[in-house]
């Protein structure tokens, strides 16, 4: 049964969309220091990132998870403390859903 308004999506293009809508890819995070780390966007991850980080039990398995090992020391020499980085993805989140609502409309 075809769809009544006939449209299709180009997944390369709707993936181009919501990278825009939500900044890219990856996530930044600029450190006290200055330093930036970055970690995929959980949009665009890949499926060993996101078991990884779903797996990851407690709060400093899950920073290490996303930032990967020389990340993680460099954000911990740093001062970095592990509940931020979970602050940090709940805000990635949270401002993810509100970029979607307001994703480029299709070609």
């Amino acid at each position: 049964m075809s769809k009544p308004n006939k449209k299709r999506y180009k997944l390369s293009t709707v993936k181009a969309q919501f990278a825009e809508a939500v900044g890219g890819e990856d996530v930044e995070v600029e450190l006290d220091n200055g330093e930036v780390l970055t970690f995929p966007h959980p949009l665009f991850a890949d499926d060993e990132w996101s078991k990884a980080v779903d797996d990851a039990e407690g709060s400093a398995d899950k920073a290490r998870a996303m930032l990967g090992d020389e990340q993680y020391e460099r954000f911990k020499a740093a001062g970095g403390i592990d509940n931020d980085i979970a602050l940090l993805f709940l805000a990635v989140q949270q401002d993810s859903q509100g970029q979607i609502k307001r994703r480029p409309t299709r070609s």
